[in-house]
């Protein structure tokens, strides 16, 4: 089992220090000049790699798009967040090929603004600056992005050995969880068709499968791809596989990080090779208007192998499609289409929406700004994180937005009373315990989405799900509202308690007593100011993407067919989307299994005869040498056999045993086991609740 995505948790890798404030530097900045200098970047062609028709701007766009496209609602991991373009596997992909000249035109941009600016901001805000000077108005731009120094660890990119293949699907086609590109290496779809096979019907439903999964419903995914498509051109000068050399992460060292060198006529300008597909899209590839839209609709199109050998499609009636200038010289070339392009007119639901982009050209407009923004920002969370003089005032549901407060949070004496309100309810302290993990352990920092803010385990899909216990849930949630009207009706001076402080302050009362049982006088941190959201402004199925289809911390593993993982992994994925390193992972869990807080209240890994005492029982007896553990005739279940009477002692899991049979997280459980180590234990687990607590609370920093 790899615990590298923790340990990248664990430890900054980055230059600048922990007292550097990226959101602070990115306001200093003056946008319009650094947008100025961008566009001057973008418009100055370069003999090194010169600039189709004397403009950068769609090789910035896709460059962009390819950056922010990875993201997926799955597990939210993916986005342009971080620059990790910048990086293998990414910035090798057959996808990407030759955007690591897109970033090389950049870094005059880059080293004058230095910190100032990330690569993650950067290259989105390139694509932005690209799509004004050729004449569309975004629809807005938020800075935020700070950049990551390495790969992410945790993104599982597909099964696949090799670039360009796609063993991902089930036999009814369906992509594998938690996948959203149908092929390794491609952000998307292949754009020759599924599996090299010109079949615009079968495109359109990988299309639609893969940009479901990229947060995007029909409208705006044909909004996307019409838009994007009505810039630039796809290089296929030749065959790839004979003239281009490796990709970045394979290439020679004195190509100082570039790849793809091709030795075909002069190896750029017209004679580029990247995808192998040849020729723009229509006429006027650096203008926003409607010729693509028209160029798809009002001719025929059939299928050709292109002069780099990939398929593509040409017009029927050639002569009647205005020609496009060549991207160098004086020459001209007849606009072609991608599959995935004539995917959309042959759809009979895509067709109906771009023929209405036809027929109303700002509607199209006003739909690719929206879906665009959308796209590269999609993995910044909520509102509170976008920063900078573009930000939109409108906020979009897609950014789980919550009411603005309207009352005083409550105070340290409030807060106690509260406490003592919920703890003579008639409520266990493993409701209590479970309730605030349900609702803040949604939070997942891939995609900033989810936590306790907003309480949003009482709405809709939360409530229902399987993993929440819902008969249970909703009697503490009764109990919590009970609470909640009593003291706001008891109150005249504006003071008041949400709902979702409500269930993170239970929570942490039932740590502080079980702590105190165990004989420690612990205070769990509290800040208040939560907020209640609103369901009109939660969309259900969004948040479906959240529901966990295995949680090793309340040891629920559910239907995780989907997942070809092992339990154990399940569990460092789960560790990882909240942030965790491998000792708060420990400590987490080790603290909730002694609490009894597991799914169902099973005893399975509650290895302790006294569960309402925070103590180490977990690790002493998940160590201790005096029990035999053996798979059980339960699927998922072991049994610790006591070896002196030969009687079942204790029953876990896969998520329980990793921590006696792993080297590392047995290391770190003997610190928590040793006769020494209870208190810091206590301690840590109380500081990663706490954490765990307050990952969402942006309005905190």
């Amino acid at each position: 089992m790899n615990l590298a995505a923790l340990d990248q948790n664990a430890r900054d890798v980055g230059p600048y220090g922990e007292d550097f404030d990226y959101g602070e530097a990115f306001e200093s900045l003056d946008l319009d000049e650094v947008k100025a200098d961008v566009e001057d970047a973008l418009t100055t062609s370069q003999d090194w790699w010169p600039a189709d028709y004397g403009h950068y701007g769609p090789l910035m766009i896709r460059m962009a798009w390819h950056s922010a496209g990875t993201y997926r609602t799955t597990d939210g991991r993916g986005g342009a967040a971080g620059g990790t373009q910048r990086f293998a596997p990414l910035d090798s992909w057959p996808d990407n090929a030759n955007l690591d000249k897109a970033r090389r035109v950049l870094w005059p941009v880059k080293q004058k603004y230095g910190r100032n600016l990330s690569w993650a901001d950067l290259i989105v805000l390139a694509g932005n600056v690209a799509m004004e000077s050729m004449g569309f108005d975004t629809f807005g731009f938020a800075g935020g992005r700070e950049d990551e120094f390495e790969a992410d660890e945790s993104a599982d990119w597909g099964p696949e050995q090799e670039m360009e293949s796609w063993d991902r699907f089930d036999e009814d086609d369906m992509l594998s969880n938690p996948l959203g590109a149908t092929v390794m290496g491609l952000i998307y779809v292949n754009p020759e068709g599924p599996e090299g096979e010109p079949d615009p019907e079968w495109s359109a439903d990988r299309i639609r499968q893969s940009f479901s999964r990229m947060a995007m419903n029909d409208e705006e995914t044909a909004a996307l791809i019409a838009g994007g498509h009505t810039f630039g051109k796809v290089h296929g000068a030749d065959d790839p596989e004979e003239h281009v050399g490796p990709e970045p992460a394979a290439a020679p060292i004195e190509d100082m990080g570039l790849g793809w060198e091709s030795d075909f006529g002069t190896g750029m300008g017209d004679d580029t090779i990247t995808s192998g597909i040849e020729g723009p899209w229509n006429s006027t590839p650096t203008m926003w208007d409607t010729s693509y839209l028209d160029n798809l609709l009002d001719h025929e199109w059939e299928p050709e192998q292109g002069p780099g050998g990939a398929w593509q499609w040409r017009p029927v009636d050639a002569d009647e499609v205005d020609a496009a200038p060549q991207a160098q010289g004086d020459g001209e070339q007849t606009p072609m289409m991608l599959t995935t392009d004539v995917a959309l007119k042959r759809d009979e639901d895509f067709r109906e929406i771009i023929e209405g982009f036809q027929s109303n050209p700002m509607a199209f407009l006003d739909a690719f700004a929206k879906a665009w923004y959308k796209l590269i920002h999609r993995d910044m969370g909520p509102p509170e994180r976008f920063l900078g003089p573009e930000v939109p005032d409108e906020t979009m549901i897609w950014q789980d937005p919550l009411p603005d407060r309207d009352f005083q949070p409550v105070g340290d004496e409030e807060a106690d009373q509260l406490k003592s309100k919920i703890l003579d309810a008639n409520l266990s302290r493993q409701q209590l315990v479970k309730t605030a993990w349900a609702s803040a352990s949604t939070y997942r920092d891939s995609d900033k989405r989810g936590g306790a803010n907003g309480a949003r385990i009482r709405l809709e899909p939360q409530r229902s799900w399987a993993v929440n216990e819902p008969a249970e849930l909703e009697m503490v949630l009764e109990t919590y509202e009970g609470i909640q009207a009593e003291f706001n009706d008891s109150r005249s001076d504006g003071t008041a308690v949400s709902l979702a402080d409500l269930i993170v302050l239970g929570g942490n009362a039932a740590i502080e007593q079980a702590a105190a049982d165990a004989g420690y006088d612990v205070t769990v941190p509290f800040e208040p100011g939560r907020v209640d959201a609103e369901a009109e402004w939660t969309d259900e199925e969004s948040f479906e993407a959240l529901e966990p289809q295995a949680d090793g911390f309340r040891n629920y593993l559910g239907d995780a067919d989907d997942y070809d993982r092992k339990p154990e992994e399940l569990l460092v994925d789960k560790a990882d989307l909240l942030d965790l390193t491998p000792a708060e992972m420990t400590a987490l869990l080790g603290g909730l299994r002694t609490l009894g807080a597991t799914y169902q209240n099973a005893d399975h890994g509650v290895l302790t005869d006294d569960p309402d005492a925070l103590n180490n029982d977990f690790f002493v007896n998940l160590l201790d040498m005096g029990y035999e553990w053996e798979e059980s005739d339960e699927d998922g279940i072991y049994e610790g056999y006591d070896r002196d009477t030969g009687e079942v002692a204790w029953t876990g899991t896969r998520f329980d045993l990793i921590f006696g049979s792993h080297d590392r997280l047995r290391a770190l459980s003997e610190v928590y086991a040793a006769e020494d180590g209870e208190e810091q234990f206590v301690e840590d687990f109380v500081e990663t609740w706490h954490e765990v607590m307050t990952l969402d609370r942006f309005d905190l920093e």
